[in-house]
């Protein structure tokens, strides 16, 4: 049998790939072994007598159809966990993501005009502090607090106007009182003059 070592070495050189994917053609041995430069190497290409192995597939279908099975929850029991619960999934990073998730609905509310800037930096602080553990619970207190502070103002709104409509009434009363004495005072003036007009008229007749 003829050594072809050196044809493969100058075809995978030629080929730009690996020995071991360089196919010479076993019916033109004796026409191969005869090529002892590129130059010929490549003419024997040209011919099909020396031929680059295609590339050999590697199949993903089990790998991706274990991949649809674990995301439904298969294959993800005790037994297949290698790392620990904060190596499978960094608290950190489901800390990050709750804060991302909460802080943007946050900016939501306050550039919907929502939230005011005073109660969207005390949600903000809120937040930071962990008191909500999910969007559902932040929205819920954000709906309370607004609640809340819709009944204080209509209160104090209620209590202002009775102030205001006690002020008017007490105002009322005092000003009859004293349109009352005036009156009176006239009355009084008016029965003087009359008395002394009497007086008068009787020194007068007399």
């Amino acid at each position: 049998m003829v050594n072809l070592r050196i044809q493969k070495r100058l075809a995978a050189s030629v080929l730009k790939t690996g020995k071991r994917k360089v196919w010479l053609d076993p019916n033109e041995t004796g026409e191969i072994s005869m090529a002892n430069s590129r130059q010929n190497i490549r003419k024997l290409i040209k011919d099909g007598f020396v031929i680059k192995k295609p590339q050999v597939v590697h199949s993903r279908s089990r790998f991706q159809a274990r991949l649809e099975a674990k995301r439904k929850g298969r294959h993800t029991g005790y037994g297949k966990r290698k790392g620990t619960a904060n190596a499978r999934l960094p608290f950190k990073m489901v800390w990050l993501r709750r804060m991302r998730v909460l802080r943007r609905l946050l900016r939501k509310y306050r550039d919907a005009k929502k939230v005011d800037k005073h109660l969207y930096h005390d949600l903000y602080m809120r937040v930071k502090g962990n008191q909500f553990k999910n969007k559902r619970v932040l929205m819920e207190s954000i709906h309370k607090l607004k609640a809340e502070k819709a009944r204080v103002t209509m209160l104090a709104a209620q209590s202002e106007a009775r102030r205001a409509k006690a002020k008017n009434k007490t105002e009322r009363k005092e000003k009859r009182r004293l349109e009352a004495a005036g009156l009176a005072e006239k009355e009084e003036e008016k029965e003087d003059r009359q008395g002394r007009r009497s007086e008068l008229f009787l020194k007068g007749g007399k």
